[in-house]
């Protein structure tokens, strides 16, 4: 750990400590705005990098909650800023919120840097706001720390819970199949969001929070207190308090996010059974951290690693309230025990053992424990064969059992707008054996690679009571959805890889035990294929769809942008 700083050594220091012209400028303005010169003389400026918009509500308690981090860092001694950031949000941002994660990544790391700041409380939740946010810090590299927006609250609907996207795709089934009416539905739309927060299944928000905690850059169990929850105000204040002393200490996340850290986090991941997204976005984080990352190491871990997260999804009934009540994250890493490398260091300045030693399971059928897990190996699979030869990726755990080893003829879609056309038409040559493919659904075919790989079942079948099939895309899925998808098959369609060419009734072997999914058509035939496949149009020729097309990296390499992955660091800017 670097001596503590004083004063003079504050990065903020060159812009309002100098005698010159330049800084008479920046003192004065703050003057301007009201504050004393005691406000922000020789103190810590903490930037809090607020992802809040009235079009997300995920983060709509974040007004507040900026306020709370804000007394904490007053508190502490530190003159807090809010920077309002791009708010990337899942519900209503299009063409797909994928597209955006760079873009908040890319601000987040220039108005860091751009700005007379010392160090950053990042405010994120919804899904790409947690990866945007620490791609970016992490690029930066100044002390940082997270406060991941929580869970909402289950639910409810004639008494039952309902579960955030897991229960829209099952009752919206259930709408097309016949079994419920428009005013059940409407009942159901009106009791499945009840409160501020994100998704409050084990979908990529609280995936993707308990990454952030397990790599580091939360406090202790910040990642699972529900957000209306008392204790979530105090853990947004307390974060505000520490971030002051991380600046002085000089605590920045490339001391954190190692190897190690990175190697925890896909260990929780599997633990969690979580997100199938939480493979492209920690692919993203650890590039920042210039930690290289392949599928298969996602793979080697999830084969000793069980799923002790009982929680929906791929659990049976529970959601994130029960989680927290059960123990909450520090819990289940704790159940983990020698799985995890437990010297890694957290923003609090103690490492994750430290943290998670003395936390209990309260509920163990919420968090299973070792001896009974809810699946022996991790809740992730990567696959390749000729179909993906840069890897594909399920969730066995959210699959039918039966559909885990098949082999069935492919019913292709050329895109999305041609499924949606024709997926219930009662002409379609379709059975439940059947292997559904979906095209042009990849990072630069969709564009922004959306989430769409839970293609839906005909309703023709769904009359039948078939609820699962086999469904291929290159495109992704809510980590709140369900099913035996098969998603991120790299290369992707749009760029002329392997599933452009698959063609209607080609057999198709999906074997998750062996890791394989092939095409049942000969390299000659392929080849041929290959031969008469035309490049589509460019979706964009401007803008920053433009920039998008030109940079973006295949599923396999986290999406980032190529010219953000790695590098040598940005200089700070010379104050003139």
């Amino acid at each position: 750990m670097a001596q503590r700083k004083r004063p003079e050594d504050l990065r903020s220091h060159k812009w309002f400590g100098v005698k010159d012209l330049r800084s008479f400028g920046h003192r004065s303005r703050a003057l301007q705005m009201g504050y004393t010169r005691e406000d922000f003389t020789g103190k810590p400026i903490i930037a809090i990098v607020s992802t809040w918009s009235d079009l997300n509500p995920c983060h709509a308690h974040f007004k507040q909650r900026v306020e709370e981090v804000k007394r904490g860092v007053w508190q502490a001694g530190g003159f807090p800023v809010e920077l309002p950031a791009h708010s990337v949000s899942e519900t209503y941002l299009k063409p797909s919120s994928m597209m955006y994660r760079n873009f908040l990544a890319m601000e987040t790391e220039e108005f860091l840097r751009a700005h007379p700041v010392d160090g950053a409380v990042l405010m994120g939740g919804c899904d790409k706001t947690t990866p945007g946010l620490l791609m970016g810090a992490l690029s930066m590299n100044l002390p940082t720390i997270f406060v991941p927006a929580g869970p909402m609250l289950r639910g409810n609907w004639h008494g039952q819970p309902l579960g955030s996207g897991s229960d829209a795709w099952k009752y919206w089934a259930e709408l097309r199949a016949g079994n419920i009416d428009e005013g059940e539905w409407q009942e159901v739309e009106e009791g499945i969001a009840r409160s501020f927060g994100h998704c409050m299944t084990m979908g990529t928000a609280s995936t993707m929070t308990s990454v952030a905690e397990t790599l580091g850059m939360t406090l202790p169990g910040a990642a699972s207190i529900p957000a209306p929850d008392a204790n979530h105000p105090r853990m947004a204040e307390n974060s505000g308090r520490r971030v002051v002393e991380m600046v002085w200490e000089d605590l920045k996340p490339s001391d954190i996010v190692t190897r190690d850290a990175v190697d925890n986090a896909i260990t929780v991941i599997h633990a969690l059974s979580g997100s199938t997204n939480a493979i492209i976005h920690l692919t993203a984080i650890a590039g920042r951290a210039g930690v290289e990352l392949t599928p298969e190491r996602f793979d080697e871990i999830a084969r000793t690693t069980p799923v002790l997260a009982n929680v929906r999804p791929a659990g049976d009934k529970y959601l994130m309230e029960d989680f927290y009540y059960a123990g909450g994250l520090r819990a289940l890493m704790n159940e983990l025990g020698d799985r995890l490398k437990r010297e890694s260091m957290t923003v609090n300045g103690k490492t994750i053992g430290e943290n998670i030693r003395d936390a209990k399971i309260y509920n163990d059928d919420v968090i299973r424990t070792r001896d009974k897990p809810l699946s022996e190996t991790g809740g992730l699979a990567v696959l390749r064969g000729n179909l993906a030869p840069d890897g594909a990726i399920i969730k066995p755990t959210a699959a039918e059992s039966h559909l885990l080893k098949h082999t069935g003829r492919a019913v292709v879609f050329a895109d999305y707008n041609d499924m949606n056309a024709r997926i219930d038409d009662d002409a379609l040559d379709v059975d439940e054996n059947s292997v559904l493919v979906l095209k042009n659904g990849g990072p630069l075919g969709g564009p922004g690679m959306p989430e769409w790989g839970q293609l839906p079942i005909p309703k023709k079948l769904l009359k039948k009571g078939v609820r699962d099939m086999v469904r291929i895309s290159d495109a992704r899925m809510s980590g709140t959805s369900y099913g035996t998808c098969v998603l991120h098959v790299a290369p992707e369609s749009y760029i002329g890889g392997p599933l452009a060419f698959v063609q209607d009734g080609d057999l198709i072997e999906l074997d998750v035990a062996a890791r394989k999914l092939d095409l049942k058509v000969s390299d000659a035939e392929l080849a041929r294929r290959r031969s008469t496949w035309k490049q589509p149009e460019p979706r964009f020729t401007r803008g920053y769809g433009a920039l998008f097309a030109q940079h973006i990296t295949q599923a396999d390499k986290g999406c980032d942008f190529d010219f953000l992955h790695g590098g040598a660091p940005t200089p700070d800017p010379e104050i003139h």
